[in-house]
């Protein structure tokens, strides 16, 4: 076998992720870049010229490291900000134009898939089923699944808010009841939705719960104490109901330079934190999740396994 390297680019509401691995799956390059694509998203239904230029540049910078590592297969998906803007059309074209990567849009669907396939390896095999969920900036996904190497799903649904669009819509750069009241409302109703439609219930004993965002994981980092948000160290981590309770608390207590003071927020996602908590709580509240794993890995490294499993079965076939 040839010394192939890989990578993915995931392109969220509010980050893009890049990951490049080589035939064996050895991480060899791995990035986050704050994009705020969908910033201003909610109120104009468009990407603003600013966004486009961050998300451009991003790719480009991206190519430059993908050129680097001589890649042989790429895999760059977005999600719920392109499933929205009117414009997406017009970005995608910019970014191939700069950078020659082609951004495929897929669905919520996909998105729980790939989510799946890559954050199942601190818990799979240990109950039957998993509940997964994935809080981005502009949607969460909520899915349950056969907790299998290979995972089934058994039921997923896409809410349409995250922190940053949620944050906008609800008016929540700080806390307001008011306002985070009615976010937790829709969330409540969209996720008994989910308990009722997935019977979530007939599988409780046999289920355990694993969350894909920077929320739990910044969560997962202030429980434990770090010092500051280490997304390495809080990858695999086991945060029980008490104390994610207690550090949410904490943060809603925090006005927003308060929280971009915080070593575990910043000043970046202070404008947006208070939303994903919200949204964050509401959902382990109505599912029932007593003890949740933080999951660092996410639908960039289903797409390298994915990647790495077809060039595998095509020099086989060969």
């Amino acid at each position: 076998m040839t010394n192939k390297c890989y990578a993915a680019i995931d392109l969220g509401t509010n980050s893009c992720r890049l990951l490049i691995c080589d035939k064996d799956g050895k991480e060899l390059c791995k990035e986050t870049v704050s994009t705020r694509l969908g910033e201003g998203l909610h109120q104009s239904g468009r990407f603003t010229s600013q966004a486009i230029e961050r998300g451009t540049k991003c790719f480009f910078d991206y190519r430059q490291l993908i050129d680097k590592y001589n890649v042989s297969k790429i895999r760059a998906i977005a999600t719920a900000s392109c499933r929205m803007a009117a414009n997406s059309d017009e970005f995608i074209k910019k970014v191939w134009n700069e950078s020659h990567i082609k951004i495929e849009i897929i669905d919520g669907y996909e998105e729980a898939r790939l989510n799946l396939k890559g954050a199942l390896s601190h818990v799979c095999n240990k109950t039957k089923y998993v509940v997964l969920y994935d809080l981005g900036g502009g949607s969460t996904e909520i899915t349950l699944a056969t907790n299998t190497e290979n995972p089934q799903i058994l039921h997923t649904i896409s809410i349409p808010w995250g922190a940053r669009n949620a944050s906008e819509a609800f008016n929540l750069i700080e806390h307001s009841e008011d306002n985070a009241n009615r976010l937790r409302q829709d969330i409540r109703a969209r996720t008994e939705n989910f308990v009722k439609k997935s019977y979530l219930d007939t599988y409780r004993n046999d289920v355990c719960f694993v969350a894909t965002s920077s929320t739990a994981l910044r969560l997962a980092s202030m429980i434990e104490d770090f010092g500051t948000y280490d997304r390495d160290r809080a990858d695999g981590i086991v945060m029980d109901k008490e104390s994610m309770d207690k550090a949410i608390i904490n943060t809603l207590n925090s006005s927003r330079a308060e929280m971009a003071d915080n070593p575990y927020i910043g000043d970046k996602r202070s404008y947006i934190f208070i939303a994903a908590c919200i949204i964050f709580q509401t959902i382990y509240e109505h599912l029932g999740a007593d003890k949740i794993t933080a999951s660092l890995k996410s639908a960039k490294d289903g797409i390298i396994a994915e990647l790495i499993e077809k060039d595998s079965m095509n020099e086989k076939t060969d």
